[in-house]
């Protein structure tokens, strides 16, 4: 059984204690560490197609959303 999330004084889990940390650094770094920085996550396929589709995923949240149903139908049209 998995325990409850533990939190700390901030009010953040130590997940997000963790996280908050490394952001915190990055946001400290250089430009050109940054640069190089993101540039060895970026060598990393698997990460890279995941940020890549989080992007996409952020610029496109405020779209109207189609059912399946209804992109399954206008797709069979175009055929």
């Amino acid at each position: 059984m998995a325990s409850a999330p533990r939190y700390n004084v901030l009010g953040m889990t130590q997940t997000q204690a963790t996280a908050e940390v490394f952001w915190t650094a990055f946001q400290a770094l250089k430009p050109g560490e940054r640069d190089a920085f993101l540039a060895k996550l970026m060598q990393d396929e698997k990460l890279a197609e995941d940020l890549r589709y989080a992007s996409v995923v952020r610029k496109r949240k405020k779209e109207p959303t189609v059912s399946l149903d209804d992109y399954l139908a206008t797709r069979a049209k175009g055929k």
